[in-house]
This record gives C-alpha cells, structure tokens and sequence, in this order.
C-alpha cells in the first residue's frame, strides 16, 4: 500500500476546462493523458460511542467490483490489519456474506459484533478496543477513484495523482440534525511518490499547495464523509458534557444537568430496544441513576412536587433495567467464570448458561415493554416540559458554587462517619449501605465537575474511585453468590441442572467467596487512603474553589 506525500481538496473550480485537476504552470511536470478509474462503496464503521476513532483507527468497508475488504488504519493513515471478502458476498445494501472464511458462511450484518467477524488479526487488534459493542455504519459514500500519471520532462512517472470524487449519503448511526443539507465533500487529490522520485515529486506537491483553488486536507476521508452528513466524530459521551459557571442560578444548572442526562437515555433508547450490544442499557441505566441523584440534590432547589413526581418516575424507570443488567453481567463474565474452572469444565457449566440465557430473554421482553409503553412516552414528553419552565424562570438564589460546595461537602462527611463505624464484625449491608454513599459522592463531583480544576477533580475522583472498585467487588460477589444459590435452587427445581452443572456453580461460588474475602480484607486500607489527611484535603479543595470557575 503506497503512501501518500500530500494530500489536498480541491475548494474551488480553479482547473482547466473539462478537467478534475488544478492547473500546473511548471514546464517541468506533466499530467499523462492516461487515466484509471473505478467506483468503490465505502462504509465506515465504529462503535456507538466512538471507541475506534478515540483510540485514532479507522475500520472501512471498501465493496468495488468483484471485491470486498474491511480495511483497518491509524491515525496516520497507516494500515494496520485487513481482511478480505470473498467476492460475491457483499448485498447491495453493504451486508456481507461469505463462505468458510467469514465468520463461519454466516452473513455479516450490521451492527455487528465482534465475534460475527472472520478470526484474524483484524479481530485481534478491533478486540481490546472494541470490547463488548458492536460495530454500527456510521456513514456511507461511494467514490469515484481515479489514477492518473505525473510525469517529468523525460515523461517518467514520478508520482500517482489519486483523484477522490466521493458522494456521501446520510449517516445511519444517529440522524443528523433537522437543518442539515446533506453535502458531499469537495474532491481529494493524493500525491503518491513513485520509488526514486520522492524530490520531484515533493516539488510538484509545493507546486499543488500554491495553486488556486487548492488546500491542504485537514480532515481525513472518514471525517469529512461524516462532517458532510452532519455529524461530528465523537458527537456521542455518556459522561455529562455540561460547562456549568459558579454564578449560574443552580436551579438552571441542574435543569441543564438533568436535561443531558435525558439526552443520554433517549441517545440509547433506539439501541436498548434493539439490543444491539449490551453497553446501550448500561449507559441507559447510568444515566438514569445519575438522574435520581441529581433529583435527591435538588431538594429546595426545584419544585417540590417536580422532585417527588420524577423521582418516583426514575426509580420505576431504573427498576425496569434491573433484571436484564444484571443478568447481562453474569453473561458478560461467563467466559472468566468457565476460565476459573478447576474440576469441572466449560460443558458441565453450560445449562446454566442456558438458563441465564433463557431468562434474560424474559426480562429483555418486559424490559422492552416498559420503553415502549405509555408511562415511558408520558414520562419524556412531561420531563422535557417541566426542565424547559425550570430553566425558563430558575431565580437567582443559591448559585451553582454554593450548592456544589454544600452537596460535596454534606456527601463527603456522609462517606467519612460512615466508613469510620465500619469494622472487621460490620455486616455486609454496612458496607453497601457506604457504597450506595460513595456513588452519590461521586455523581456530584462528575455533576459539578466544570467548576473544578481538571488536574484537581482526577485526583479526587481517582482516589474515590478505587474505594468504590473494592466496595463494587465487595457487594457484586455477595450479591452474586445470594443469586446463584437461588439459580441452583431454580434450576433443581425445574429438572434443568444435571450434579455435574451444581457441582460446577459450586465451584463459581467458592471463588466468588474468595473474592468477596478479598476485597472485605483491602477495604480498611483503601478507606484509610481516602479518609487520610490528604485525601481529605482533596476534597476539601473543590468543595473551597467550587465558585472560583467561572
């Protein structure tokens, strides 16, 4: 794969009649009157929240004809795995289907995850990056790619002029906004240096850059594909993207909070019920919890009856998305789960996979229900209402700054008696009592975040963090082994658990018994860490600068 020296778009139509290229008045280079060209359908793909183009790759789908290849690059350009399509797999509508080679002779469909891709180095490299999501079109275009040949006096190639005229059609990721037009983006023109003619051609590339209607391309192709279909890369955030000022009045503040996080449930509404991947009902579920706690903040500062209505709405909302998270964690960690087996193996643990499966199917449907039904549609329409009369008229009093520095300051004091009366006789519910407070603690510096010092709130909220991974380990395992002897109990009771699959949930059970063991044994350390002096002071310096940030 040859490289390119340069690359431009053309801005304008400052070229000789009749042609795509630019004028180039240098006696010494010459454009051969040759030319190759073909069309390629272009797709490229990335998960819902952009972890491809975060980690700077670029996954594309090049289908020309008689040819199909997914294509992976860096953030250079450069090329880091592919994987070839058989020809006459790809369907008109960019699904791809294959024989042996391609996941098994089953089609590729998009969205797609991981483990519908052929096995390979492309796979191998998606993997870390991609995780548990699925890879979804972001936007299609199909391009005219034309080759033609710049020659020197001696009418020797120096270089191949890569012209891409490409035409983008809407994203089918996430719709643009209503007032977009779609608009393809201008033409691209590659200079590829032939080997031995670097310097030629690096002096006809000046030549390029200098002559009208010509730029410097500061977007790649995948960009500006998506730039013309009117979105942005990066466009998605589970994390509250909020720029709050120490004298807003809080109650616009929250209004504002309250209504991003709105935005994230309704972002993942489309791909929960779909059940593309299972992170669109974490981050739904996420946000939805962020929710409730803003709402407990927000006492004396919202209406009353707004507060007591939707905390009840967002509770029930949470407890929907209950059952099928939590059985979607026990799917998630089935393959470590059989990884730890130590008598028994895979085979004898798969009726409980089985059965896992078979309920999270139940749950998915009355999940499924719940966002489809009347109370779900009622509950949105009269949220957004309310956040808009909220904003409309917030008054003036308290200030963001002084409501974040009491809130972080109630919530910490909160984590720090209770952490303190917990000892090595302390029951289980008083350390998940503390985690229900160090979550809440930690929402409101992610809420108020824009007020702090970046370099300031990551140490605050790192240090919280590993507390709350000890106390989540903690309660998970114990959570887990409660539930997993009610799954055995089920299980027997329904004729479904061979002694061979009881006797492997044993084996699960004890080693999550020793995790929990573990992580009740660190937690007296990690408490001292956070309730230290200078963890305190931590704390203590958001809580002290929360207005400073304006």
């Amino acid at each position: 794969m040859l490289t390119a020296l340069r690359e431009f778009v053309l801005v304008s139509d400052a070229r000789e009649p009749g042609s795509d290229l630019p004028q180039i008045d240098d006696h010494r280079f010459g454009i051969a009157t040759t030319s190759k060209s073909r069309t390629v359908r272009r797709t490229w793909l990335d998960t819902f929240d952009w972890r491809l183009f975060r980690a700077g790759l670029t996954l594309e789908l090049l289908v020309g004809r008689g040819s199909a290849e997914l294509m992976l690059t860096g953030r250079d350009g450069e090329l880091v795995a592919t994987e070839p399509v058989p020809s006459g797999s790809v369907s008109g509508n960019g699904s791809v289907s294959g024989n042996g080679s391609v996941s098994g002779g089953r089609p590729i469909r998009w969205p797609s995850r991981l483990d519908q891709l052929p096995a390979g180095p492309l796979r191998e490299h998606l993997a870390p990056v991609v995780g548990v999501r699925a890879l979804l079109p972001v936007t299609k275009a199909t391009s005219v790619l034309t080759e033609l040949r710049a020659v020197n006096t001696d009418e020797k190639t120096i270089a191949v002029l890569a012209l891409d005229r490409m035409t983008v059609t809407q994203p089918t990721q996430r719709r643009p906004a209503p007032e977009h037009k779609n608009a393809s983006p201008p033409a691209r023109l590659a200079v590829i240096p032939l080997r031995g003619y670097q310097v030629q051609a690096s002096k006809l590339a000046d030549l390029l850059e200098r002559a009208p209607g010509v730029a410097l391309a500061v977007q790649s192709p995948f960009e500006a594909a998506v730039a013309s279909a009117g979105r942005r890369p990066g466009d998605y955030t589970g994390k509250i993207d909020v720029h709050l000022t120490s004298e807003m009045p809080a109650a616009l503040a929250l209004a504002t909070v309250l209504g991003r996080l709105f935005d994230t449930v309704e972002a993942n509404l489309a791909g929960t019920i779909a059940d593309v991947d299972t992170e669109f009902l974490h981050d739904l579920r996420v946000a939805v919890r962020r929710s409730r706690s803003v709402l407990k903040t927000a006492k004396s500062v919202l209406p009353a009856d707004v507060v007591g209505r939707y905390r009840s709405e967002f509770k029930w909302l949470g407890d929907l998305t209950t059952p099928t998270r939590d059985l979607d964690v026990y799917l998630l960690g089935y393959p470590s789960m059989t990884a730890r087996l130590v008598a028994a193996g895979e085979p004898d643990l798969a009726p409980f996979c089985d059965y896992l499966q078979r309920h999270r199917a139940t749950a998915y449907r009355q999940l499924v229900r719940g966002l489809k039904s009347a109370r779900f549609t009622s509950l949105a329409a009269s949220w957004r209402h309310d956040l808009d009369q909220i904003a409309a008229a917030p008054g003036r009093k308290p200030t963001t700054s002084a409501l974040a520095a009491r809130r972080i300051a109630k919530a910490h004091r909160l984590v720090l008696s209770a952490g303190a009366l917990i000892d090595p006789a302390s029951p289980p519910q008083a350390l998940h009592d503390l985690r229900k407070l160090c979550k809440e603690l930690r929402y409101l510096l992610e809420v108020f975040a824009s007020l702090h010092d970046p370099a300031a709130q990551w140490r605050a909220v790192n240090e919280l963090k590993a507390l709350q991974d000890c106390l989540g380990e903690y309660q998970d395992t114990d959570v887990q082994l409660t539930e997993l002897r009610t799954f055995a109990r089920a299980m027997m009771a329904d004729r479904s658990a061979p002694a061979e699959t009881l006797l492997a949930m044993g084996e699960i059970a004890a080693d999550l018994a020793v995790r929990q063991g573990r992580a009740r044994a660190e937690f007296a350390g990690r408490f001292t860490a956070f309730a230290s002096p200078r963890g305190r002071a931590r704390i203590g310096a958001l809580t002290n600068a929360a207005g400073s940030t304006a």
